[in-house]
């Protein structure tokens, strides 16, 4: 919008005269040559604030016009992924030319903050799975060997894409993204761990497929099972990865007498060592690794440290967990 010359608090004054001498409008305008628009403001301050000298003002104005704060949240509500460099180049069209900053703090104050996605889910197998089990005895999964694979990256978490949302739209659909299993990093492990703590965590060199999983499993499973005293009828926990299903690793388990606890494909918030993968990724980049073996050992020292009564807890509160599913209609939970 194009800015017009200030007018002098002298002008000012005389307006404020003329008005009080019984003067409307359009005679002032005609009288000192002034926009009606212009006098009608000078006088409506000098009605408010009984002066038509400048106040004090909170800052700059904003440059964000009504319109394009309109626009803002149009764009950031129809595709939350919208990144505020693209709303800045959206905003450039309109001719409001205006920092990336700016945007983000413009559509806070309405409501809108930057937030990283969360995962989808399979909805249907959730749901059915957490009404298939919500009365196993707690026998049950405390005998339970939890078992998963993650990526642990040198230098801390990857960059993620921030999507734009209010509070408490958290999992509503167009603000969840697709799970992608691993997505990167630089050393991949696969660990377990059971009511009475942790088991083996055993990293993973290559490329992960079916033999090196049945390796993996072989070397780690049953001297877990021991370590961690399961009775004789405990139960393997695994998730969907086709290297876990595949029929070679299929026959593998029923030849080893491996009983498999069935599982829901895309279920993260369902396997309780999300917590233990969290807390372990925490405490290995808070010892700054600068290096590939630095890392590997990083991580098998800090899953060892994992205080068994952590992993009481997770399994203790296993039922509310399920609860949480069903309440949710087996969409995502905060687990």
């Amino acid at each position: 919008m194009p800015r017009f010359k200030e007018i002098q608090e002298q002008m000012r004054t005389k307006v404020i005269e003329i008005y009080q001498s019984g003067k409307g409008y359009k005679a002032i305008s005609k009288a000192l040559g002034l926009q009606r628009t212009t006098v009608r403001a000078i006088i409506h301050k000098w009605q408010k604030h009984g002066t038509v000298v400048n106040l004090p003002r909170s800052g700059r104005p904003t440059k964000i016009t009504p319109r394009a704060e309109r626009q803002l949240i149009r764009e950031a509500t129809k595709d939350p992924r919208t990144t505020s460099k693209e709303l800045q180049a959206s905003l450039a069209s309109i001719k409001v030319s205006v920092h990336d900053s700016t945007i983000r703090k413009r559509l806070g104050k309405n409501g809108l903050h930057g937030r990283f996605p969360r995962r989808k889910k399979n909805i249907k197998a959730c749901l059915n799975f957490a009404k298939k089990h919500l009365n196993d005895c707690q026998d049950f999964w405390e005998n339970t060997l939890w078992t998963d694979e993650t990526k642990v990256e040198l230098f801390g978490r990857r960059v993620s894409r921030y999507i734009w949302r209010k509070s408490n739209t958290a999992f509503q659909k167009k603000n969840i993204i697709p799970t992608v299993k691993y997505g990167g990093g630089s050393v991949m492990v696969w660990g377990c761990f059971a009511a009475s703590g942790p088991g083996r965590l055993a990293v993973i060199d290559g490329t992960m497929n079916s033999t090196v999983y049945q390796k993996i499993l072989k070397e780690n499973v049953r001297p877990s099972v021991r370590q961690l005293k399961l009775k004789r009828s405990w139960v393997l926990q695994q998730d969907n990865d086709p290297k876990h299903t595949s029929k070679s690793t299929s026959e593998w388990l029923k030849k080893n007498k491996m009983k498999t606890l069935e599982w829901p494909s895309q279920s993260p918030d369902l396997n309780p060592i999300e917590m233990l993968w969290h807390d372990l990724k925490k405490a290995v980049h808070a010892r700054k690794p600068s290096n590939k073996a630095e890392l590997q050992q990083f991580c098998k020292d800090e899953w060892a440290k994992i205080p068994p009564e952590c992993c009481k807890r997770l399994v203790a509160s296993y039922r509310k967990r399920l609860i949480a599913v069903i309440a949710a209609k087996g969409g995502p939970t905060s687990y």
